[in-house]
């Protein structure tokens, strides 16, 4: 694919990234629940994450969109059947409408593809069955069963409910706590959903479009990022994207790879509000390192899977956004029982002109941050730089 089309600078890449992240204004995606479902269905999935240092990847994510989210939310979305979870290329959530485009992976798992460990049929037989008659269950109802014979404990089985999950036997129809509550899928299903399983191009085209509306402009490796198999037919559906004019190539500053966006796009991008923005590491609009880095000049990585040795600024640090620019990352601990967040680092890096409304926008953000997990007491560090510490100091209440 030639490079042509139109050029834009980083600066308005920048722009049209934010704003199709629902990063650039104030709820863009609507309030409440309703917000947090149109978020959902705009991004295309919601990565699900275990670590709650804070709180966890997923809530944050819809927090950071719609300041009015609560963490009931997404459970209650479950339950009424508008999301649903699986695999996108990481755990997710993703909208109902797209129930379909799940098919093929689980039709892999169907046709003999193992999960991370091998299948046990005859424990993954007793699960099923137990579902089937006792209703909805989750990993710890099978604790304390023992069957006849020596073959059971019940990590197998926990294991078992994993594999029926991703062939798409069994469905999560809700959460208690954190912990999935399993039934079968046809019990779960809304009625009338589209089960018709895309074919190869059908599937491309789809993550093309979803790409695309999520981020503004996308290369093709992005568009296909950790889909197995799916970078020649996402090049093909780009390519007649671009045949019918439905897309249009587009070139950014400095950068070797093309992008395509569609044909609105490069030129209705609107100013970015200067505001702070805290992201998950685990958010859409990051997840894809290489390219916050290309667009931004922001190299970011995740240092709670490194050995404490290794770490360069803390085990969770939170990217720290204001306006179209990444300013630094801070590193939080939320300790819900005293009620006290703790601000265990900072690093400001690429501190802006306007200093004084940068720390006082940091710091009616981290309040907010702070409230949102359950928090009212702020606590910096004594390994936040003195300078950096007095400045905020001024703006927290």
């Amino acid at each position: 694919m030639k490079k042509q089309g139109i050029r834009i600078t980083k600066k308005q890449a920048r722009t049209i990234a934010l704003h199709h992240q629902g990063l650039a204004g104030n709820a863009p995606f609507g309030k409440g629940k309703a917000g947090a479902l149109e978020s959902i269905r705009h991004l295309g999935y919601l990565q699900l994450d275990t670590l709650s240092v804070v709180a966890r990847a997923h809530h944050h994510t819809l927090w950071t969109r719609n300041t009015s989210y609560k963490e009931s939310y997404l459970n209650e979305l479950l339950r009424e059947k508008k999301i649903f979870e699986y695999w996108s290329h990481a755990a997710a959530v993703v909208p109902i409408e797209d129930y379909r485009f799940s098919l093929p992976r689980k039709a892999e798992f169907l046709s003999g593809r193992s999960h991370w460990f091998k299948k046990d049929k005859r424990v993954m037989q007793y699960v099923l069955d137990r579902i089937q008659s006792d209703g909805p269950l989750q990993a710890r109802d099978f604790e304390t069963d023992r069957p006849r014979g020596s073959w059971w404990d019940w990590k197998p089985a926990k294991r078992a409910l994993e594999q029926l999950f991703h062939d798409g036997t069994l469905m999560v129809c809700e959460r208690k706590g954190f912990q999935k509550v399993y039934d079968l899928a046809e019990r779960v299903l809304p009625p009338g959903t589209d089960m018709h399983v895309p074919g190869k191009a059908e599937f491309a085209e789809h993550l093309v479009q979803s790409a695309i509306r999520a981020h503004g402009l996308a290369s093709l490796n992005e568009i296909a990022y950790l889909r197995r198999g799916m970078a020649a037919e996402v090049k093909k559906a780009v390519g007649r994207a671009v045949a019918e004019q439905k897309l249009v190539p587009v070139q950014v500053e400095n950068e070797k790879e093309l992008y395509f966006a569609f044909p609105e796009i490069p030129a209705g991008a609107k100013k970015v509000a200067e505001k702070i923005t805290l992201l998950s590491p685990f958010d859409n609009a990051i997840i894809q390192r290489k390219r916050i880095n290309r667009f931004f000049q922001y190299d970011f990585m995740i240092e709670c899977y490194l050995p404490e040795p290794k770490r360069k600024f803390g085990y969770f640090c939170l990217p720290v956004l204001f306006g179209d620019r990444f300013t630094g990352r801070f590193d939080p601990k939320a300790d819900r029982e005293t009620g006290v967040f703790h601000v265990k680092s900072l690093y400001i890096e690429n501190l802006p002109e306007k200093e004084d409304a940068f720390w006082k926008a940091f710091a009616g953000k981290l309040e907010e941050f702070a409230a949102f997990n359950g928090c009212t007491e702020i606590a910096l560090s004594r390994k936040v730089k003195v300078d950096q510490r007095k400045s905020l100091n001024r703006f927290l209440k």
